[in-house]
């Protein structure tokens, strides 16, 4: 039995604020199913999107964040994120964080697809997300309790509120944490696709957990596909971050035909969804698609992390190709939160990608996702500071379930159900035949605690249910708006 104040379920961004703020008034406790820096954080090439410039406003990120999301966000969790996030920003480079500088000192700003302004603050070139997580990890180590390589099964909810975990190690040995505060901090759900830029571990597990705990959703239909995945094969490779694209690259066709050119007003930085079904166009008549970053001065040195990811993969810099192709990359949609980060069950809190709070709308702004877990981990992290705690808890573990045999799909058969049916063009009775498949299994129906199964069903149970939300949710919207687009059935 293990106890604290505030536990935190992952160690992404958003988690890793979380802890930060609490850590000065609260024993924190964070779990990872694998190691600190295995998540889609550290692999975030893009920046953080902030309005810092001169000539720039909190009011026009505020316009191009609502832009972007077709005018569904929650204008009050836009106004804090834009508002809020040079503060939270200043704080880190306060503490030692530095940003991307010119020769002269002065801060070096990017722009991104759908950005009014150049207004992206990069750190190693394309190594935002890497070097920002390697340098919070270093400001608590000292100060909070971090476990790895340990999967969290499920919630533990006792007089209809959240009171702890339960956890299965490496060596199969079952663990019970309890804790005033619980925060889901656990991703996105990449892995449900064959084809994504998200970290392999990303299987929408908190999403399961919560929906077991009888947590409410909202906008789950909404994913974004990033429209330039380095594409060898039939396979994704890796991120070609939309920087490259900032700085000047063309999506072409294997003739050298500029795709984008008469599509949208913005052409290649048009927004996500826009270019990544124009993609979706030409791949499915069979072309192939090109990213043209022959015009990018001195390529290697400004994205040094793309540059080792295409010389790894035998791709040449010099011939200014990268072969491209759309694939998985944000989820818009989640549990649903106040402001602060509560769910609808009491003690229980959800931050960053697994969360919803309506800040994205139908479709995510480029770099506002690091900028969504620094700025709502820290208030968080803030509140949970004040709380006071709750009454105790009784100590004694639930009971462990038998094993149940289920007849469960494989991974492979979920991420072709979702590519094939729930992907970047769908179609009504495609979502109608996907919802039936999972239904066949018994989500949705069958109870089921985590505790009564082994690891690998227990990913394959939850994938099955994140996939079944996210296609009843689809389901539900029956017009096409920002990152939903249903195409008319034919006849």
């Amino acid at each position: 039995m293990v106890k604290s104040d505030v536990l935190i379920i992952g160690s992404g961004i958003a988690g890793l604020a979380v802890a930060e703020k609490a850590r000065h008034a609260k024993k924190v406790v964070i779990l990872t199913k694998k190691g600190s820096l295995d998540g889609n954080s550290a692999l975030a090439q893009g920046g953080v999107a902030v309005a810092m410039q001169a000539g720039d406003h909190w009011e026009a990120h505020f316009r191009d964040t609502m832009a972007a999301g077709c005018q569904m966000n929650d204008s009050k969790s836009v106004s804090l994120l834009v508002q809020k996030g040079p503060v939270y920003v200043k704080e880190w480079m306060e503490k030692g964080f530095l940003f991307d500088h010119d020769s002269g000192g002065r801060l070096l700003f990017g722009k991104e697809a759908a950005h009014e302004h150049h207004r992206i603050l990069h750190a190693g070139g394309d190594r935002t997300g890497l070097l920002l997580m390697s340098f919070m990890l270093q400001e608590i180590k000292e100060h909070v309790k971090l476990i790895e390589n340990e999967t969290v099964i499920d919630l533990l909810i006792e007089q209809q509120r959240c009171t702890g975990v339960c956890t299965r190690n490496e060596a199969g040995e079952i663990t019970y944490y309890h804790a005033d505060h619980v925060v889901l901090a656990t991703g996105g759900v990449g892995r449900l696709y064959d084809l994504t830029s998200n970290h392999k571990s990303l299987s929408g597990d908190g999403l399961a957990m919560a929906y077991r705990a009888g947590c409410d959703f909202k906008d789950l239909e909404f994913i974004q596909f990033h429209p330039t995945l380095l594409w060898m094969n039939g396979e994704s490779k890796g991120l070609i971050s939309e920087a490259v694209r900032g700085e000047g690259a063309v999506l072409k066709t294997a003739k050298g035909k500029p795709i984008m050119a008469h599509e949208h007003p913005l052409k290649d930085l048009a927004p996500r969804d826009v270019v990544a079904r124009v993609m979706f166009a030409y791949l499915q008549k069979g072309e192939d698609l090109y990213l043209d970053i022959s015009m990018i001065q001195q390529f290697e040195a400004r994205f040094p992390f793309i540059t080792q990811l295409c010389v790894k993969h035998g791709i040449s810099i010099s011939e200014g190709k990268i072969p491209v192709a759309p694939g998985a990359h944000f989820h818009m949609g989640g549990v649903k939160t106040s402001l602060t980060g509560k769910t609808t069950v009491a003690n229980l809190y959800a931050v960053g990608e697994v969360a919803c709070l309506g800040v994205h709308g139908a479709n995510r702004l480029a770099s506002n996702s690091l900028l969504e877990g620094l700025v709502f981990g820290s208030r968080l992290g803030e509140h949970l500071a004040k709380q006071h705690l709750v009454d105790s808890i009784a100590d004694a573990a639930q009971p462990l379930l038998p094993v149940r045999k289920l007849k469960l799909p494989t991974e492979a058969e979920i991420q072709q159900v979702m590519r094939t049916q729930v992907g970047i063009v769908r179609k009504q009775q495609s979502l109608e035949a996907a919802k039936s498949w999972f239904e066949s299994y018994g989500v949705g129906d069958l109870p089921m605690k985590g505790v009564q199964l082994s690891e690998e069903q227990l990913n394959i149970w939850n994938m099955l249910t994140v996939g079944w939300l996210i296609t009843s949710a689809a389901l539900k919207r029956t017009v096409s708006i920002g990152a939903h687009y249903l195409q008319k059935e034919s006849g």
